[in-house]
């Protein structure tokens, strides 16, 4: 269930799909793979040079075989390494936070937390692609990359065989981080888009911390 949850709070899209003027992840991976382009280049740039990165997000949820899209939007923060924040704010609130030890997810109309250690089973999951410390390479093959409707756009692939998702894509516009799109194991596609982006700023590292609210439930899937 965590790992579904994940899925759900890593990515965010402007728009429906129908709108976005670009393709599913599903026809990404129909390119050649041979493709070549700027975006592995500008994705090893971002890992290596951003520290903090801020931007409004609006996610799209597409599922498999249905013409049903669920949209939110929020805030994303970003404290590299493993501290962020997906702050979503419509149609309804929910909070997603890595300290940099945890990660949180509160509900707050169930009144429930979800929490469980940052450890190496998540290093491997969209979740963490952004803010983790470790090597691209370890984790992820990078697969084409090629322009496409104003973006350029890199493939990836989960190495683990135990991965739940089918791929990711990265998309940049003007060098900056734009997309990130999301097709897994269940068929369902995610889309993000961010807007008003900025790189590298102060950020409040008090976002990044969070306390359950009194009264609410406390899930823990930690082990001993």
């Amino acid at each position: 269930m965590m790992r579904s949850l994940l899925h759900s709070c890593w990515m965010a899209g402007l728009f429906a799909l129908a709108s976005l003027g670009v393709a599913a992840p599903g026809a990404a991976l129909a390119q050649d793979p041979a493709a070549t382009g700027r975006a592995p280049e500008l994705l090893r740039a971002f890992l290596a040079e951003t520290v903090t990165f801020e931007a409004s997000f609006s996610q799209v949820l597409l599922e498999a075989d249905s013409a049903h899209a669920q949209v939110s939007t929020g805030r994303f923060y970003l404290h590299r390494p493993q501290r962020f924040r997906w702050d979503y704010r419509e149609p309804v609130t929910h909070l997603v936070v890595a300290d940099g030890e945890h990660l949180w997810l509160y509900d707050p109309d169930l009144e429930q937390v979800t929490v469980r250690r940052l450890d190496d089973g998540l290093s491997s999951t969209p979740a963490m692609l952004l803010s983790g410390d470790g090597s691209l390479d370890d984790t992820f093959r990078i697969g084409a990359a090629y322009q496409e409707d104003g973006f350029d756009w890199v493939e990836l692939a989960p190495l683990a065989d135990s991965a739940d998702f089918a791929g990711v894509r990265v998309g940049f516009v003007a060098e900056r981080l734009a997309a990130m799109e999301l097709v897994d194991a269940l068929g369902q596609t995610t889309v993000i888009r961010f807007d008003d982006v900025t790189v590298n700023g102060p950020v409040d590292p008090a976002l990044f911390q969070f306390v359950p609210p009194p009264g609410a439930d406390v899930l823990s899937d930690q082990g001993p």
